[in-house]
């Protein structure tokens, strides 16, 4: 079967160095290149493009709607060729993926391989022959050596996209309780906006990048982030070629702060997320910043960014803080004429 010359399996999640040359080392890529292991999915992963750059993208099955659009987001990123595989039942697979093929093939495209996944095993989709046997062919991915590359490296698979979706929740316990205290405590001595606002933030952010932060530490940070011009300080310190602290701290900051002070910390984690290319946590924290406040800019202009299929290394901000500054002040200036 026709697979992709050796490269890069994917430029998300920084698994450059990572190489699919079989059905095997597509079936084991496909987990740390979503981040978790996918069921009832259809997932293509395209290639043979720029700069050797390769996407992932994956719909729930049946994907009846969305897969025109997942052929234009790889097209629109000048990938060339693209490989489908679908996790779940023959027929819900099979029709999935010949309408996925057709829509990759108008957009130019081609799919080269389509496989199904289930129970251990994998079946080619494009055999017209007797090339694959009818009870599929078994696969153990930790018998991979791209599987062992990639936790070698520090990329984790989780169990299911569930589990993902748990890593950006709210910590319950006496984790939440210490939090609410911490939240009216800071409330009852909240820093007002302006300079001396953005100071106290700058400082906690400092702080918090060279350590996790306090309760009350991070209660006030969620306050001071209510501020756009805070926020926006955070975004542009966001390290956007190494954002590993960044998607640390944000989440750990995510899941600490209380309900009202949601969008900020959900949106800064997504964009590091997405500027590390790891679109699945990029989403779920998206869902968390939308779902407490669905006009928060921020993560309105990320989930177009993400919808239409801008490449992570687009995303990537290159503003200082004096020229952000300088620039709420051309806005100020411009508001007062």
């Amino acid at each position: 079967m026709p697979w992709p010359p050796p490269g890069p399996a994917c430029d998300r999640r920084d698994m450059t160095s990572l190489v699919i040359r079989s059905a095997l080392d597509a079936i084991a890529a496909v987990p740390y290149l979503l981040g978790f292991h996918p069921s009832r999915s259809l997932v293509v992963i395209g290639f043979d493009g720029p700069a050797r750059r390769t996407c992932a993208v994956r719909l729930d099955l049946p994907a009846a709607g969305g897969v025109e659009k997942a052929a234009a987001i790889l097209a629109g990123n000048g990938l060339r060729r693209s490989l489908v595989l679908g996790y779940g039942p023959p027929d819900e697979v099979g029709e999935a993926a010949a309408r996925m093929r057709a829509a990759l093939e108008s957009a130019g495209v081609p799919a080269v391989e389509a496989l199904r996944v289930a129970d251990g095993r994998w079946w080619s989709l494009t055999c017209d022959d007797d090339c694959c046997p009818a009870e599929g062919v078994p696969y153990d991915i930790s018998a991979s050596a791209l599987a062992a590359q990639a936790v070698y490296a520090g990329h984790v698979a989780l169990a299911d996209r569930a589990e993902l979706v748990r890593s950006v929740q709210p910590y319950d316990g006496p984790v939440r309780a210490a939090m609410r205290e911490a939240t009216e405590r800071a409330e009852r001595l909240a820093v007002p906006g302006g300079r001396e606002g953005l100071g106290a933030a700058v400082a906690l952010l400092s702080r918090g990048a060279s350590g996790g932060l306090a309760d009350d530490e991070v209660a006030r940070l969620g306050i001071l982030l209510t501020d756009l011009r805070v926020r926006d300080e955070a975004w542009i310190r966001i390290d956007g070629d190494a954002p590993a602290a960044d998607i640390a701290f944000w989440r750990d900051v995510l899941r600490r702060v209380e309900p009202p002070y949601v969008p900020a910390p959900a949106s800064l984690l997504a964009f590091a997320a997405y500027a590390a290319g790891d679109g699945g946590l990029a989403n779920v924290a998206l869902e968390r910043a939308l779902d407490a406040d669905p006009w928060y800019s921020m993560a309105v202009l990320l989930r177009e960014v993400i919808n239409v299929g801008v490449p992570p290394s687009k995303v990537r901000l290159h503003i200082t803080s004096d020229e952000l500054a300088a620039a709420y002040r051309d806005d100020d200036h411009r508001e007062a004429g």
